[in-house]
Formats: C-alpha cells, structure tokens, sequence
C-alpha cells in the first residue's frame, strides 16, 4: 500500500466513520478503521458491530494498493492538524503505517485487515430513492421523541415504515409522540418497516445532512441500508413491535387553539422557571381570545400569563411538562401552531397549519384538588398518582 491523498479528502471520510467507531474498546479492531486502496481511491469503513459505515474518497497519486487498519481516532486527529490543501502520503512499512507531509513523519500501528468484522446485509427486494433533504426533515421533525435507554426497547429507536408512495417516521416515548411524512421520489415496489436504533438514526442524520444528492434505502428484516453521495451506512434493526401508533393519536370532536407559536414558547420559557423542578408542569386554561398559562413549585412560588390566541369549543383547564411541549414547538417551522383539545384529561393533538404531514400527540398531566399530587397520567388500563413521598397506581374499571 502507497498512495498520497489531499488533507481534506480523507479528514472528510474519517470525520463520517468516527461516530461509527467503538469508544468502549471491547475488541482493539473494533477502534481501528479499516483502509482500503484502489489505483483511483480510498475506501474506510467502521463498525461498532451493530453498524457499519462505509466511504469512498479520491486519491491523488497511486503506487501501490492493499488494506489493512489503523486506530480511527488518532489517524483522524493527526490529518486534522496538518495544514490545509497538505498532501499527505501513506504507506505500509511491515505492521506499521508511515505517513508523512511536509517535514512530518508519523508511524501507527496497525492490525490486520482480515480480522476486521464484516457486516452482512440481508438483501432487500424493494429500495427506494428520497431526496437527502426530505430524509433530513423527517428525521429532525421526530427523533427527538424516541426513548432513551427505555426497558421497552422499541421504543428506542425511530420507525420507518414505507408504503408505494410514502416514507413516514414515527417516534415515541411512551409520554409524546411525533409523526413525519414525505412523498418518495419513485413508488416502492413493496411495503415495509423496521425501528432504526437511536445511533445509528444518530448517524444517518449527520450522512444526509450536507448532502444535496438522493438517498438510496433498503429495508430488510433485520437491516437497513443508507447509501448517499459515496458513502454507505448499513445497521441492524431493533427487533420488536413498535406500539400502533394510529391508536394514539387522538381523533373526533376537539376544541381548537390557533396561536403564535414563539409568543407561546416564550411565554412557556418564562412560567416554567417557577415551575416543579422534578416534574415540569404547566397548567393551561384556555378562553375564548386568551390562553392563560400558570406553574408553581413547593416552595409556593408560582408564574402567569396571559397570551393572545384564537380559540373555539369548551374551556379547557389541562396541564402538560413543559420540556415536551418546548421541544414540540422548536419543530415547527410555521409562525403559528393548531393545538386540538380533547378533554382536560386527554391527550391533545399538536399540528403545523402549513403541514398535513406532521403530527404530534401530547399526553397531559392531569390536575389534582390536592397541592401534593403533581400528576396523574393515564396509562392504558390504569392510572397513577404521583406526590413528593407517595405513588399510587390504581386500576380502572370501565
């Protein structure tokens, strides 16, 4: 192996591998990246096992190719420094790997190219073609629900699911849940879903985001495949059934909120200073031209405003945690928010007038006479009562 590639064509590669690579070390290779040279370019994967990048990148002068691995981070570390537009040679000298630019000469170890893991994907007979800006958006609209580190392991991670004409991502904690849509650039020749792990949704995110070119993705029972702009992006699937979300999100008759949504953020931002550091509840009372926004604490400290809003149907005296309801809003791109209102006690329906494709159901923390209970959130067939010192969990009865 001898090849000479520019400073910022392979820090670009190294840069999309480093959140691939394993941190925890539990196999040395798994730390290392894996080099590969051709007579026109430079290939480097990574993987932590459970996914696995891949990169293609020019090469400015051949002599020789091969592969082998190197340790990912401290390649990375040493090409960032060199100075810009530097041409940077590299070459294998028994199990070492000489690089070398300008006055610099450099040596790291290396381990051997065939004890990297390979990643086997399960080939999938439907694909399909969206733009990297229609992936981006779904993503960034409702990866910010999914769970984290949940017992419930499907709920952590994003479910994509395609139809003949759609791709729609959906993400729940069990508390909120978001809902994008995008129309595909081609129709699939099948349908199918599968719930990608929050790290490797991590990765996909940071894959399409620069890129202005159309992402290839394949789905199978086990695997997804993200390909883009010369780079590819395979990991395995939760396995598990995600929740039937169309049973969550709330329908029928509803009040309507129609209000500006940073008047309303701030105002939010403002109440919930004084609101319960543990549970973060702000209580809202809806009237016919004004939206009335209250917290206080155990302290007995407490915040209200009054904000301008349209609002038609009942009054509605509900409460939600206020990092939810924040998170929401910094989603939306419109000027204004819809907010449909089921019932005090229910969850509500948070939507963009601009937007039939984004949907976010917000569960609501119910009010209690007494100062010491915070919540009381429904939970299928029971419901709990959570106070300072006491929970209580109580089945319902129909």
């Amino acid at each position: 192996m001898d090849f000479y590639i520019l400073k910022e064509e392979i820090v670009k590669s190294l840069n999309l591998t480093l959140g691939v690579v394993e941190k925890r070390q539990t196999l040395p290779i798994l730390s290392n990246v894996l080099i590969e040279v051709d007579e026109s370019s430079l290939k480097l994967t990574a993987t932590d096992l459970e996914s696995e990048i891949s990169t293609t990148s020019t090469i400015s002068n051949f002599n020789s190719g091969g592969k082998t691995t190197a340790p990912a981070r401290k390649l990375s570390d040493l090409c960032r420094l060199l100075p810009d537009m530097a041409e940077i040679h590299f070459f294998l000298d028994g199990d070492n790997l000489k690089i070398e630019s300008g006055s610099g000469k450099y040596n790291l170890s290396t381990l051997p190219s065939d004890d990297f893991p390979v990643f086997e994907f399960e080939d999938s007979q439907g694909q399909i073609n969206i733009s990297s800006e229609n992936l981006k958006t779904i993503i960034m609209k409702t990866s910010f629900a999914m769970g984290n580190q949940d017992w419930r392991h499907y709920l952590n991670g994003l479910f994509i699911s395609i139809d003949d004409k759609n791709i729609t991502s959906v993400a729940t904690d069990a508390h909120r849940l978001a809902l994008a849509s995008s129309t595909l650039n081609e129709a699939s020749m099948e349908t199918t879903d599968g719930i990608v792990p929050r790290k490797s949704i991590n990765e996909i995110g940071k894959l399409v985001g620069d890129n202005s070119e159309n992402v290839l993705i394949k789905i199978s029972q086990s695997s997804i495949l993200v390909e883009a702009a010369g780079t590819k992006f395979v990991s395995k699937l939760i396995e598990g059934k995600f929740p039937d979300y169309e049973q969550v999100i709330p329908t029928g008759e509803s009040s309507l909120l129609v209000i500006d949504r940073k008047n309303f953020s701030d105002s939010l931002s403002r109440v919930s200073v004084l609101s319960s550091e543990k549970y973060k509840g702000v209580r809202i009372i809806t009237k016919k031209n004004s939206l009335n926004i209250s917290a206080n604490n155990p302290e007995k400290e407490q915040g209200e405003e009054v904000v301008a809003c349209e609002y038609s149907g009942e009054e509605i005296d509900i409460a939600f945690n206020v990092n939810y309801l924040q998170e929401i809003l910094s989603t939306i791109d419109s000027e204004t928010i819809e907010i449909n209102f089921f019932g005090s006690e229910k969850s509500c329906l948070i939507t963009d007038p601009n937007s039939e494709n984004l949907k976010y159901p917000l569960k609501a923390y119910q009010l209690q006479p007494s100062e010491d209970a915070v919540r009381n959130i429904s939970l299928k067939d029971n419901f709990t009562i959570e106070s300072t010192n006491i929970i209580l969990i109580f089945q319902s009865r129909v």
